[in-house]
């Protein structure tokens, strides 16, 4: 299979972590006799650098064109207080609406190996597996009218939260499609004693649950779904909320998994006419520029990236399997960065990514 991939590592330990997600994705392709065709292209603080803007042209083009793009972190300390639009981060909401992308997928896992790298006791995270899906094109981060005005003491700063039936009809249709490949348990999450945006919500996903009648559905409001994923994670199977809601108990999985950067993403669309998901992927992280360049940082958040897109956008669901198999290999081996707290010498960016092709 040819796969035609552009490759955005961004700022900061981005470029570090996608170098090792490439490492792994071009193993898989020996191995499986697939192709990978490569490009890289700028998003965020340096294509800021380089172009002037956080998300140019020819990265907007070049991400239309692919199959599918791995991205790495995006943000730099120096844009902090720079106005909205003209931050990193502006990339890739950006490159999020240009794709169409609109649900994003954070599978949450906790692995044997690192019960222990979790602030939560083993028997609460033992065993934990579940998928939090992000509404990921509208709500407050794209609502208009939105700014400040007036000067001083007398500023007023607003934003607007909006949904329509169809925005959420679609990304609850996914959710419940997802559970019924898994557990076949879906919970809704929304603040429908407060909020107009999900007193509709409810309404969709209640409508849209009708024609999925072999998955439970239960609702939870915002605030108790952030409290039962700590206090009981192992009762979710698959998560659906709006996109600040998804923004935030999103990374609270972070605590389950024992470190933020286990976390791989999936930013998911249309289809393309091959069939395959339109698909942006990175890992949860942020571009932490405090040990950038310093060959410390994490990298299994984006080799999970690199399964997610194998199994997603490709359907390629046995190599997906084996990347994935392989990162526990490498967890149960003790062979892991310094955030997973081990018992030896830290391992190094490239030595973990080294280590995932070796169990390949």
């Amino acid at each position: 299979m040819q796969l035609n991939i552009l490759t955005l590592p961004g700022d900061g330990i981005g470029i570090e972590v996608t170098r090792e997600a490439v490492r792994v994705l071009h193993r898989v392709c020996d191995k499986y006799k697939h192709t990978a065709s490569l490009s890289e292209a700028l998003l965020g603080g340096i294509a800021i650098h380089k172009t002037g803007g956080p998300f140019p042209a020819e990265t907007e083009k070049r991400a239309l064109e692919a199959d599918a793009t791995l991205m790495g972190a995006v943000g730099l300390p120096e844009f902090d207080n720079w106005p909205p639009e003209k931050r990193p981060e502006r990339g890739l909401l950006g490159i999020r609406k240009s794709l169409g992308v609109f649900a994003n997928l954070r599978p949450v896992r906790s692995y044997p190996a690192l019960l222990d790298s979790s602030p939560l006791k083993n028997h609460l995270i033992d065993g934990v597996d579940l998928i939090i899906v992000r509404e990921l094109n509208s709500g407050i981060y794209y609502g208009t009218p939105r700014g400040i005005e007036g000067e001083g003491k007398s500023a007023r700063g607003f934003n607007t939260m909006s949904y329509t039936w169809d925005e959420i009809d679609r990304v609850t249709r996914m959710s419940f499609e997802l559970a019924r490949k898994r557990r076949k348990k879906l919970t809704s999450v929304d603040k429908s004693n407060v909020l107009e945006t999900s007193q509709l919500w409810r309404c969709v996903v209640v409508e849209v649950a009708k024609d999925y009648p072999d998955v439970e559905l239960d609702h939870l409001l915002v605030d108790n779904a952030a409290m039962q994923l700590v206090l009981n994670p192992k009762r979710f199977d698959v998560m659906v909320m709006e996109n600040m809601f998804g923004d935030i108990i999103s990374d609270e999985g972070a605590v389950l998994a024992g470190s933020i950067g286990m976390l791989p993403s999936a930013s998911i669309g249309g289809k393309r006419p091959s069939g395959a998901w339109v698909g942006l992927y990175e890992p949860v992280h942020g571009s932490a520029p405090d040990i950038a360049g310093q060959n410390k940082a994490n990298p299994l958040g984006a080799i999970g990236s690199v399964a997610a897109m194998l199994e997603y956008s490709f359907g390629l669901t046995e190599e997906a399997a084996a990347v994935n198999k392989a990162m526990e290999t490498v967890l149960n081996s003790g062979r892991v960065t310094a955030d997973l707290r081990p018992k030896g010498t830290p391992a190094t960016t490239e030595e973990v990514g080294k280590a995932v092709c070796e169990a390949i």
